[in-house]
């Protein structure tokens, strides 16, 4: 850093009301942005839900109001199965938030798809780096050769119906690499029936539910649960390798699932 800028700070950092007014005036800063954020999301969501979502409003509203963390921890959860020199592909990217904050940093080169073209020209748009490509398609029959060291399959396997989960899970073990990591995150079905979103098409009963689409084509798998007020969380890492945190073990028995 520049030696005057340093000195600069530093002079501010000791005259405490420039301080005081600097925090107050970024304290109605983002106060502003959660308001303007939250205006967003109602006028995005008041007629339908949309076919993907700007995760900039978690970050800046829905969080704060909510206090539930699962919208950043899908993310963190899913970069912890990466290598520095992986080369990743993220199945349903949406907006590329996730794709850009959590993927790009940790992989050698990360491809992201999603089949709606607003939230792939979205995701051009607000995020770019050198070893980040967006592209339209359809992973029902679009998922692209590799081969992967890691697939991310996050908040959109519920979008598909059972035997389109199948047929996806077999396309997906053909373009893994022999060790490589399939993570993701879905959603568990409200106790009392129903969706949480109608485009919904298949909400996992429980962990053991989720299990079967992922033990037939994977040795090792690994799913726990979280839950917030407003839902149940699945996280998964299945692969033929070793499992995150396995600290060198082959196995994670599914027993433990």
């Amino acid at each position: 850093m520049n030696k005057f800028v340093l000195k600069l700070i530093r002079s501010i950092k000791r005259y405490t009301p420039i301080v005081a007014m600097i925090r107050w005036m970024n304290f109605g800063v983002r106060r502003f942005s959660a308001l303007t954020h939250r205006f967003q999301f109602l006028v995005e969501w008041s007629v339908d839900n949309p076919e993907y979502f700007d995760h900039n409003i978690d970050l800046y509203s829905s969080w704060h109001r909510s206090r539930e963390s699962f919208p950043l921890e899908r993310g963190v959860f899913s970069s912890f199965a990466m290598s520095p020199n992986s080369n990743v592909l993220d199945l349903c990217c949406g907006d590329g938030f996730n794709s850009f904050y959590f993927y790009s940093l940790r992989a050698s080169s990360v491809t992201a798809i999603d089949f709606e073209r607003e939230a792939i020209r979205w995701a051009k748009r607000n995020y770019t780096a050198k070893n980040l490509m967006f592209n339209v398609g359809d992973i029902r029959t679009d998922i692209p050769e590799g081969p992967f060291d890691n697939i991310v399959w996050d908040a959109a396997v519920e979008h598909f119906k059972e035997n389109e989960i199948v047929l996806i899970m077999e396309r997906i073990k053909t373009v893994l690499t022999p060790k490589g990591i399939l993570s993701g995150y879905t959603i568990v079905e409200p106790p009392n029936g129903g969706k949480h979103l109608h485009q919904h098409e298949y909400e996992f009963h429980s962990k053991e539910d989720l299990a079967r689409f992922l033990s037939p084509h994977f040795k090792n798998v690994h799913i726990f649960e979280t839950e917030f007020p407003s839902r149940t969380n699945l996280y998964f890492y299945a692969t033929d390798g070793v499992l995150p945190f396995s600290r060198g073990n082959n196995l994670i028995s599914q027993s433990n699932l």
